[in-house]
């Protein structure tokens, strides 16, 4: 599917459209913006029974910025690594970083999958988004979110 699939208004309600990426994001000569692709928001959860034994919490990795991360952790692998570290995985969400979120329904699910199958923990970046936060800002809070990890003795805390 293309995102030349515009709609043929250059105005919707009123108000003047200046991009038409339908049915990804529309954003109007005002300034503000209109996502069509939406997941429902997840909660994070220590509670691993109805989550593939998988607990999930979200920390906030900049301050300056507000970028956070979810961090998910299969339960089974940690009581299993004892001493020794789990595998790392950063995890960062599709949205051609200009829609969708990490605590989102889609890849909050697919981050637990990943975090049961590969026994690692797993920190999904929640970037912020363009056209807001233009490009590098995604490539930056991507990186952020490696640095916080690395310098962490444990992500989990």
């Amino acid at each position: 599917m293309h995102a030349n699939k515009t709609s043929p208004a250059k105005q919707k309600e009123g108000r003047d459209i200046s991009v038409d990426m339908y049915p990804f994001i529309r954003k109007y000569k005002d300034g503000s913006i209109e996502r069509f692709l939406r997941s429902p928001f997840v909660l994070a959860s220590p509670d691993q029974g109805g989550n593939r034994g998988v607990a999930t919490r979200d920390v906030v990795v900049d301050k300056a910025t507000g970028v956070s991360v979810r961090l998910f952790l299969p339960s089974r692998a940690a009581d299993t690594a004892g001493r020794n570290r789990l595998p790392l995985v950063i995890y960062v969400h599709g949205g051609s970083f200009c829609t969708e979120s990490s605590f989102g329904r889609t890849y909050h699910r697919y981050a637990t999958s990943l975090a049961a199958s590969a026994g690692a923990l797993v920190v999904s970046v929640e970037y912020r988004l363009a056209p807001e936060f233009p490009r590098p800002a995604a490539y930056d809070d991507a990186w952020a979110a490696l640095q916080w990890a690395a310098s962490s003795s444990d992500p989990w805390p």
